[in-house]
Parts: structure tokens; sequence; C-alpha cells
């Protein structure tokens, strides 16, 4: 399984982004997916959260009305648009496969990882 994201870059505060994370595999349906971001410095955390079927949806509070988590599972692909962005939300973003079809929050059960991409907000 390989996970591909895109769609990071530099952002004054107040923007937006979309990031986009494509499957290599059609199994993607079958499988919740997540965001996670790791800030210099910082342990990587969870920022969102979707089931298989795109039905529930969990934020991290930090970016909870701000962040929206998506997918097209006919296009195997997940997405997280990123309104109101703050200089905090620096850092590098992942995209995560979980073991299983509904929602958890904690990287353990991720078990396929993206390469991650940079978003950086400026002040």
């Amino acid at each position: 399984v390989q996970l591909q994201a895109s769609g990071g870059g530099l952002v004054q505060a107040g923007g937006s982004l979309r990031l986009s994370c494509a499957s290599s595999v059609s199994t993607f349906s079958g499988y919740a997916m997540g965001w996670f971001r790791q800030a210099p410095g910082k342990e990587r955390e969870f920022v969102a959260t979707i089931d298989w079927k795109g039905s529930s949806t969990g934020y991290a509070d930090s970016v909870k009305g701000r962040f929206t988590i998506s997918r097209d599972n006919a296009k195997n692909t997940v997405y997280l648009q990123m309104a109101s962005l703050k200089p905090e939300d620096t850092a590098v973003y992942y995209c995560a496969r979980n073991r299983r079809g509904y929602m958890d929050y904690e990287a353990k059960d991720y078990t396929y990882w993206g390469q991650g991409t940079l978003v950086t907000v400026s002040s």
C-alpha cells in the first residue's frame, strides 16, 4: 500500500489549503483514514479521521471547526480542507490508513503512512 500526500505549501495566516492523499490500492474504501501532523521539535499528533464510508469524522480540538476531512472512495483519495490557518498549524502533515474501517485517534492504530507534505503558515 502506498499513500501519496500532496497539497502542502506556504500560506498566510487566515488562509486555506486542501491536502490530498491518494492510495495505490482499490481496497482503500474498506478502511478508515486519518491525518496526523508533526511540528518541528514536537511529537506527531492526531488531526482528523474518517470512517470507511465517509459517514463519520473526528477531529482534534485544535482544528475542530476549521478543518474538514472527506474522502472519495471512487478515486481512492482522502482530503483535508484546512481553513482559517494559524502559524501553529505549521507542520508536516501525514495521511495514514487505519487497520480497520472504524475511526481511531492514535497513531498506533494506523498501519500505512504517506511520506508527508509540509504546510507552513506565516504570520
